[in-house]
């Protein structure tokens, strides 16, 4: 099982985004690959402190986190922070290292990054793309294969070495102060931070070298994701110039309405309609579900708003804690219109004891019922 974010920083679930700040800053310093040269396990939870801190740092991440767990982000192959690389790492949190490693993003001989002279690696721009689905795909799960419109390197497009910091893509500066010398480190102006500069660019290419494709992207969306949830697809974004990595998909969640049912959390609500003839004298019909059709029975003498359970006929939960339920609610028809022989009837029974009402104790009020359907 997958750590959880907040054991892996060491801090409580309710803690400031100063303290996670703090405590990724200190554990990343801790298990840091230059302190721990070829420690892998070191590595690992560097690594590790990178994701936790993507997740818990960001304010939507971290209410999805807390609400969905690790499944929130890793079903299907998304991540919020997983799968990160050291390019990653060093390429969006080296400002939170400061001066522990000579100072500003500057890293001493890792992973081909900073301040030792080597190369800095730059990540291309995320695309988002909306994805509808239907109540019966986000209740089993569905493979989505999308057209994409990402920014690939041009084949025909080659690089040189920028001559400004001369392929580290940052240009370091030592100035004197007060307290000592201090270096500090920023990305390279001339480069973008790449390293690389363009050589040749066919004309079909941008001034970064990269020309438009479309690319059938395949898409696994786990059961039980939610309206609003953004998945990841990694490397699926556009393409960064010279030797940078790729960006990613994001995909956010929207679900379509359905016929007849409605979400409520897992659960699932149904309207069923039934004669007055079928409330007196019970009946069975078919209803729909997100996984086909059921014959549910209606037992005679059925009062209107009477809530019937079909246990597990919901939508799976996203962390894997079983299905919700679907709710049948039981609405008794009245007719509008009588024929003469019709009123004639209903008159007669207008006092009968069987037309009475009696309610028992077992004929829960609106508000138990409501009541019952949130536990």
């Amino acid at each position: 099982m997958k750590q959880d974010y907040y054991e892996i920083l060491g801090i409580s679930k309710n803690a400031s985004t100063a303290e996670i700040k703090k405590a990724y800053r200190k554990k990343a310093i801790e298990f840091h690959p230059d302190k721990n040269p070829g420690d892998a396990k070191a590595e690992e939870m560097f690594k590790k402190a990178a994701e936790a801190y993507e997740v818990l740092s960001n304010e939507d991440k971290r209410a999805r986190y807390d609400r969905f767990g690790h499944q929130a982000f890793e079903n299907g192959g998304f991540g919020g922070g997983g799968g990160m690389n050291m390019d990653d790492i060093f390429s969006q949190f080296g400002d939170i290292f400061g001066g522990a490693f000579g100072g500003g993003g500057g890293f001493s001989g890792f992973g081909g990054f900073g301040g030792g002279g080597g190369q800095r690696r730059v990540k291309g721009s995320n695309l988002r793309i909306r994805v509808a689905l239907t109540l019966e795909e986000i209740a089993n799960g569905v493979e989505k294969k999308i057209k994409v419109k990402r920014k690939i390197q041009d084949k025909d497009t080659t690089y040189k070495t920028c001559s400004t910091c001369n392929g580290t893509g940052q240009i370091t500066r030592i100035t004197n102060t007060i307290l000592g010398r201090m270096q500090t480190a920023s990305p390279c102006t001339t480069c973008g931070g790449s390293g690389q500069m363009i050589d040749h660019k066919s004309v079909n290419a941008d001034a970064q070298g990269l020309v438009m494709n479309e690319e059938t992207v395949s898409i696994k969306i786990p059961a039980g994701v939610v309206e609003g949830m953004q998945l990841k697809v990694a490397g699926k974004g556009n393409d960064a110039p010279g030797n940078g990595v790729p960006g990613d998909l994001l995909v956010a969640i929207e679900e379509k309405e359905h016929p007849f049912l409605q979400r409520e959390g897992d659960n699932l609500h149904y309207d069923l309609y039934i004669s007055l003839s079928e409330a007196v004298l019970g009946t069975s019909r078919e209803i729909e579900t997100v996984s086909g059709k059921v014959r549910i029975k209606i037992d005679e003498g059925v009062q209107s708003g009477k809530i019937l359970r079909l246990r597990g006929k919901g939508i799976p939960n996203i962390n894997g804690y079983g299905k919700g339920d679907l709710l049948v609610h039981v609405n008794v028809w009245t007719p509008k219109t009588l024929n003469r022989e019709q009123r004639d009837f209903f008159e007669r029974m207008a006092n009968d004891e069987h037309f009475q009402p009696k309610p028992e104790k077992s004929d829960k009020s609106f508000f138990e019922k409501v009541k019952d359907m949130f536990t």
